[in-house]
């Protein structure tokens, strides 16, 4: 069995996108547009935070899944795709967190 990645739920998003809305929950969402996939975002977010503190595990495992979900609908609402932030990952572990923290502009 091949491992499920980040890529392969990104392009789900992408072809549920283009799909009916009344067929699809990521196509509903994406129709009533970036804010409301953001406070979507934003909830499970919350959500995985205070299952985490709760140590329910499973319960975080499930929320993870939700908030990746959530983050991968709103990066497309964005028009930006999961290689942009994967790049921008990889550029950060040239240095040290704390050496990037501290590169960071504040704005």
């Amino acid at each position: 069995m091949s491992k499920f990645l980040l890529s392969d739920l990104e392009k789900i998003i992408a072809e549920r996108a283009n799909s009916e809305e009344a067929e699809s929950y990521t196509a509903t969402l994406l129709s009533c547009g970036i804010e409301k996939c953001a406070q979507k975002l934003g909830e499970e977010a919350v959500e995985s935070a205070i299952a985490a503190v709760s140590r329910d595990y499973d319960g975080l495992t499930k929320e993870a899944a939700d908030l990746l979900y959530h983050l991968l609908v709103v990066l497309k609402a964005a028009d930006i795709p999961l290689a942009s932030v994967m790049e921008e990952l990889q550029t950060r572990t040239t240095q040290s967190g704390l050496e990037e923290k501290a590169g960071r502009t504040k704005s």
